[in-house]
């Protein structure tokens, strides 16, 4: 039998965190736990504002899927059994994409652990295609901006919150502090399209390497013109959350970005890698801002991606888990059995 069970956790943004949808100070979160003959695996939930989860709406749904859980007829876990389970467990209700995460993470964190290996190697990924992974700037002052780049020491990409009236002078300050190469974020703040194809000129020239989300997420036709014209691969984000998204927003971008808590985890997540690849699409994996359980579920996929924005662990002060190991700004896969949170 597996018994679900969960807590709800407030994660504390080590600075006040500011896109161009808005601003933040922490994320809710919810860690989950599947419990199976003495072997426990850990999930994460988390949840910013903007895509209407919380501690409340998770836990309804935990509480069906525990009762769900409970009357599965135990038989070994594998790729395909949660691949199964997480199709029943999605079928609960619509929506409730973390909540679902979280299922799928704790499952694949307790296969890892029944087979004694770490989850990546169940997945046959391997470390030599691990892309660095990008650490993240908000939106802010150049004075706060300068303090923030110091946290950034270990890693050899930066992503850089734009979508304001200061895009430029964000991209010099940050420029006269360091030439590591940049992921831009607009997070859907840029309006005007010959501005943007404007901006993506000039920020080629300070070796930005993509362009992620520029428009609002329903205005693909504006997307598909930038796509068209950008010298930077431009990125879906908030346009692309689940692999059904595919079909509809792939002839509009060179790329998407699979993060777990959209998708409801690792099961998708990977399966919308294969078929992001079948459509000639870039790939990116990204993440909220989360613990390392999370993280370290994202890091397994991060092999079969050209891009990695898995910072989320870094972003607060609160982690319940050791964070993951960098090595030349990579994240390392760990050797503990299951996903390799600890």
């Amino acid at each position: 039998m597996l018994q679900l069970s969960y807590r709800p956790l407030l994660l504390e943004l080590r600075h006040p965190f500011r896109i161009a949808t808005g601003m933040r100070t922490h994320t809710n979160a919810v860690l989950t736990e599947i419990s199976m003959e003495g072997l426990t695996g850990f999930g994460e939930a988390a949840m910013p504002p903007y895509y209407g989860e919380n501690h409340d709406t998770a836990a309804a749904f935990l509480e069906k899927a525990a009762s769900l859980l409970a009357g599965f007829r135990f038989r070994r876990i594998d790729a395909a059994f949660i691949a199964e389970t997480m199709a029943t467990i999605d079928a609960l209700a619509p929506g409730n994409n973390a909540a679902k995460a979280s299922i799928d993470i704790a499952l694949h964190d307790l296969w890892g652990k029944t087979e004694n290996k770490p989850l990546w190697k169940l997945l046959e990924v391997s470390q030599k295609n691990m892309p660095p992974t990008s650490f993240t700037l908000g939106i802010d002052t150049p004075e706060v901006l300068r303090e923030k780049m110091a946290e950034a020491a270990d890693f050899s990409m930066l992503k850089i919150k734009l979508g304001s009236d200061d895009d430029r002078q964000i991209i010099r300050t940050v420029r006269e502090l360091s030439n590591k190469p940049i992921f831009a974020d607009a997070n859907q703040g840029w309006k005007n399209r010959e501005a943007a194809l404007d901006l993506v000129y000039w920020l080629q020239e300070q070796d930005v390497v993509l362009v992620e989300q520029p428009f609002h997420k329903d205005d693909l036709e504006s997307a598909a013109w930038l796509s068209e014209r950008s010298p930077l691969p431009v990125i879906a984000d908030e346009s692309f959350q689940r692999l059904s998204d595919l079909n509809r927003i792939a002839g509009c971008f060179q790329g998407v970005n699979i993060k777990l808590m959209k998708c409801t985890g690792l099961s998708e997540g990977i399966r919308a890698a294969h078929a992001a690849r079948g459509y000639g699409l870039q790939l990116m994996v990204g993440c909220m801002t989360e613990t390392s359980c999370g993280i370290s579920a994202a890091a397994a996929l991060a092999p079969l991606c050209d891009y990695a924005d898995i910072d989320g662990c870094w972003l607060i002060g609160n982690n319940p888990f050791a964070a993951p190991m960098l090595e030349n700004g990579r994240i390392l896969l760990s050797g503990c059995a299951g996903v390799g949170a600890v």
